[in-house]
């Protein structure tokens, strides 16, 4: 066990959120910047330190950064947009700065594998220049650069799993033959955590990769393999990334916008040409055929440590969470008494979304997901992390819980592209021996074009919430027989 104080940035993404666990078990002194704490906190232990911050405002930093002898750099913008490369390279300098100002001794980022000697993609080369800012801080910095990483919840475990379940005929571009050397995602936290007591005090760069090296196409195989799927990849000379960034967000949970600048990225070798990682540190990666295991065997119990698009920044949205504002704001509310306990009552609303859908026209929600991913929002393709469980910050489908209190209130915020902000409230309460559910659709919609929204959609809302309020009811009773 380290006793240096350890802070980590991107706590709320995949790799950090499973790294904050591995390093809370050892028992290290930790700390997170967070821009909402309140999201982070009921995940973390409660001597974990939890700092507010934005590494896009420098002048959020100091506390957090004063006092720390390690930084985890685990922060990109590749959900963004066209500037992530300007968003990663600003974030990179005020970290910088911040560990330059507070004497921070060493920096550990993970990065993105590729040969720099040869042309890269726009977030290869981000990835690069990343560490390059990191190091001017006169801090030692450490960089693994990675290539696919195969874990429950991944970018590209997800794609994967979304493209062979869903399609037993696939076309496949030229880039689904593009070599790679995928790490588990166990292993690359293995070498994060090792990096905790590297010898030498000067910046080095490690090339980290699985066993193999694959396409994939070949992944695709053989996850089909291992699940008894047979399934047929026709490969086709010409499919632009932006067609195919579409292709994928229509079948996979990827964003439209996310997955252009990932298959940008594919289309180029990414294998570990260095192997000094494997004589720096007493780590044997495995092959790719136990790190899919590994992960169909977690997504098999319909559980993820964390997953990718838990990370604030993929919903490409500016971090305006805040409660449901008094003004302007446009409410929907209904409420229905059901003869059950409250927690009875609760159950349903708990289980909301992914599998389990929204009670009522999940196919209208379908349809309204499939609209949200051609203007490059979040869709209807992310489901939920656990079919029960929920915690402040959680992913469900095109929403994220906002405010939890079980059995009692779910507040979720919508991620989709709107001309405004968008909530969807569930409040139960006691009345003598029934439970009374509130549902309530808010939204604060921005100027002429809110409005217009509002109201030409409200016919359709109106059945939507009726409808799904109902559902909910006759759900909450059944489940209450049931136990009976």
């Amino acid at each position: 066990m380290t006793k240096e104080t350890i802070l980590i940035t991107g706590a709320t993404g995949y790799i950090g959120g499973r790294l904050v666990k591995v390093l809370e078990a050892r028992g290290c002194r930790l700390r997170c910047l967070a821009r909402q704490p309140e999201f982070l906190r009921p995940k973390l232990k409660l001597d974990t330190e939890i700092f507010p911050g934005d590494v896009l405002d420098s002048s959020t930093l100091a506390p957090a950064f004063m006092g720390t002898d390690v930084v985890y750099y685990l922060v990109h913008s590749m959900g963004a947009g066209p500037a992530f490369e300007e968003k990663d390279r600003m974030a990179a300098r005020n970290v910088a700065e911040a560990a330059r100002r507070a004497g921070v001794g060493r920096i550990v980022y993970l990065g993105g594998l590729g040969d720099s000697r040869q042309p890269l993609s726009p977030h290869l080369r981000s990835r690069h220049e990343v560490g390059e800012i990191l190091r001017a801080s006169g801090a030692q910095v450490i960089e693994f650069r990675a290539s696919i990483v195969l874990g429950s919840g991944s970018l590209s475990f997800e794609m994967i799993r979304a493209l062979v379940e869903r399609l037993p005929v696939m076309t496949t571009p030229r880039w689904v033959s593009v070599p790679a050397q995928p790490i588990a995602i166990t292993d690359l936290l293995d070498y994060l955590v090792q990096a905790l007591e590297f010898p030498s005090n000067e910046s080095r760069i490690f090339e980290i990769g699985g066993a193999d090296q694959v396409s994939y196409g070949d992944l695709m195989r053989e996850y089909a393999c291992q699940k008894g799927l047979r399934r047929l990849m026709i490969p086709v000379p010409v499919l632009t990334p932006w067609l195919s960034s579409l292709w994928l967000g229509l079948v996979t949970p990827l964003y439209a916008r996310v997955g252009r600048i990932l298959i940008e990225s594919i289309r180029y070798p990414t294998v570990v040409r260095d192997d000094q990682a494997l004589k720096v540190f007493s780590i044997r990666p495995r092959g790719m055929r136990e790190a899919l295991s590994n992960a169909i065997r977690n997504e098999d119990q319909e559980f993820a440590q964390t997953r990718w698009s838990d990370a604030l920044s993929s919903s490409g949205l500016k971090p305006k969470w805040g409660g449901v504002r008094m003004g302007n704001r446009l409410v929907d509310s209904r409420t229905v008494s059901v003869p059950v306990s409250p927690k009875a009552a609760f159950h349903p609303i708990q289980r909301i979304g992914g599998t389990m859908g929204w009670y009522y026209a999940n196919w209208l929600w379908q349809l309204r997901g499939f609209l949200d991913l051609l203007v490059g929002g979040a869709g209807m393709r992310r489901g939920r992390g656990h079919p029960e469980n929920i915690q402040v910050g959680d992913v469900i489908d095109c929403w994220r819980v906002e405010a939890f209190e079980p059995a009692r209130f779910l507040r979720l915020i919508a991620e989709m592209k709107l001309p405004g902000r968008a909530w969807l409230e569930f409040e139960v309460t006691e009345s003598g021996r029934s439970s009374v559910i509130r549902q309530t659709a808010v939204f604060d919609p921005a100027g002429f074009s809110g409005l217009a929204y509002w109201y030409l959609l409200y016919p359709a809302h109106y059945f939507i919430f009726r409808g799904m309020l109902k559902g909910i009811a006759r759900s909450c009773v059944r489940v209450e027989l049931e136990d009976n």
